[in-house]
């Protein structure tokens, strides 16, 4: 039997269509890189956030100063130890605590490293991250991939 060039793609288009497209998508178990936008997330009324009224230091990264510090400044490559609590926009609370770390050396993820600029001991301040600064499509233990994360963070000592 001889199938005609014509009727042989009409007989493979669709095949290759569908690998194609399966291709372009990936398995049904990788996220899509999509990242959050901070700015048109509809946030929790708990977490205070109103992004209106916070600092915009970039796409990803609002700020808000909710005590400013009168201690040592922050400095990179120093140990800072912090306090703070961590929450995804519907309010949930995935994590808090205390934590030291060399700050700007990229030991925590860059939300932080890039939020805590300019702050002193005693300051206490509020960031919300894009997950572009966060943990982006992987996510992390309780973090859904591609998550706003909503952090009130304490500077308690620089070292």
């Amino acid at each position: 039997m001889s199938l005609s060039l014509r009727t042989i793609a009409r007989r493979v288009a669709p095949l290759l269509g569908a690998a194609v497209f399966m291709t372009a998508c990936g398995s049904d178990n990788e996220v899509p890189d999509i990242p959050s936008n901070p700015a048109v997330e509809t946030y929790a009324a708990s977490l205070g956030v109103n992004i209106a009224q916070m600092t915009r230091r970039s796409e990803n990264l609002y700020i808000q100063d909710l005590q400013v510090g009168t201690g040592a400044d922050i400095v990179a490559g120093r140990t800072i130890q912090v306090r703070y609590s961590g929450w995804l926009i519907n309010a949930n609370r995935f994590d808090s605590g205390t934590i030291d770390f060399s700050f700007g050396v990229g030991q925590v993820i860059p939300g932080w490293d890039q939020g805590l600029v300019g702050m002193k001991v005693g300051g206490k301040r509020k960031l919300v991250i894009g997950s572009a600064l966060a943990y982006g499509r992987s996510g992390s233990g309780p973090i859904p991939p591609n998550s706003t994360l909503v952090f009130d963070v304490e500077l308690l000592a620089v070292r």
